[in-house]
């Protein structure tokens, strides 16, 4: 069983005397940097100057500075911008300004893991990882709760990483829901899997495949849509919240019958073994390896793939009826 912190477990006092500095004011930094400056802590925030970011962190009482100065001020410098851009954030801005005792902190663990970023010896590096996206984490350190999230070390300098990550993840109001003890490799690893193989390829390439081949049986499109895709929400939520086997008894005894019989139809042996073969390529590095030649390579292909996915025919019936539906849009 994996071990799981809470409250009583971090100090957040460990931080008083600390600098934090965010890298990267996006929905993430934005929200963890908000709730640490509201735990009483000494926030810096880097953003790029000219940016809607750099407008929202002014707005929301920070002064951004460039990343270089952040880096320099920070006893804590959290990378928080996208990871194929974090390897020359690193090199150009913080790898020159880290000093002795100073931490690197991460909410993924992707250049960690591939050797992207090689920090120096006498620094700590840890991970805080919130499971749900920044405005969740906001929302909820607002309403005294929180999100559960991460917590890894990669590299403890100090001998005290470990109590300054809990005291970090306090800080985001993490330990008020729980925080799961994991490493880099795995954290970077099942999250690669999840992403690849069920909650964006997996998900989206059956959804198409259901909606091709009802239209292509002859039924209406917009139909097709409500049935594959619009309704997957109601499903997934309500696996969310009770489970796999809490949302088979609250469905209709007729779908709870086709999820049971049918489902083993569409994911077979053969799918589990392109599943085991998708984790063999991320675990070896050649996912990793092929994602940075591609951005290395201005994207062709990333961008080629992007376009056809927006030509599929499911989005422009989905547009149509999204239109229908105003409530949906924040």
């Amino acid at each position: 069983m994996a071990k799981i912190y809470y409250e009583q477990d971090a100090d957040l006092g460990l931080l008083k005397d600390k600098t934090i500095a965010i890298i990267g004011y996006g929905i993430q930094g934005r929200g963890q940097a908000l709730c640490l400056k509201d735990s009483g802590l000494r926030v810096v925030v880097s953003e790029m100057e000219g940016t809607a970011n750099f407008q929202q962190a002014q707005k929301d009482g920070f002064v951004p500075v460039p990343a270089a100065d952040a880096a320099r001020a920070g006893d804590i410098i959290q990378i928080l911008t996208q990871d194929h851009v974090q390897a020359k954030v690193y090199a150009e801005a913080i790898k020159p300004n880290l000093k002795k005792g100073k931490a690197l902190c991460f909410s993924h663990g992707f250049n960690i893991r591939f050797k992207q970023i090689k920090p120096p010896k006498n620094v700590d590096v840890f991970m805080v990882a919130p499971k749900g996206p920044g405005a969740l984490v906001r929302r909820m350190f607002e309403e005294g709760k929180g999100v559960p999230s991460l917590v890894a070390i990669f590299q403890d300098a100090t001998g005290d990483a470990l109590k300054i990550a809990l005291a970090y993840a306090k800080g985001i109001g993490a330990t008020k829901a729980g925080v799961i003890e994991t490493t880099f490799d795995e954290e970077t690893e099942t999250d690669l899997f999840g992403e690849q193989a069920v909650l964006c390829g997996g998900v989206t390439e059956l959804i198409k495949a259901g909606f091709d081949t009802l239209v292509d049986a002859g039924y209406q499109p917009e139909i097709a849509y409500f049935e594959v895709l619009h309704e997957l929400k109601l499903i997934t939520d309500l696996i969310q919240e009770t489970g796999i086997s809490g949302m088979r008894r609250r469905v209709s005894n007729t779908a709870c019958y086709g999820d049971l019989t049918r489902g083993p139809m569409i994911i077979t042996e053969k799918t589990r073994k392109v599943m085991q073969k998708i984790l063999k390529e991320i675990k070896s590095g050649k996912f990793a390896r092929e994602w940075i030649k591609e951005n290395e390579a201005g994207r062709p292909n990333f961008d080629k793939l992007l376009r056809q996915g927006d030509e599929h025919r499911i989005e422009k019936v989905g547009q149509q009826l999204r239109e229908m539906m105003p409530w949906m849009k924040k």
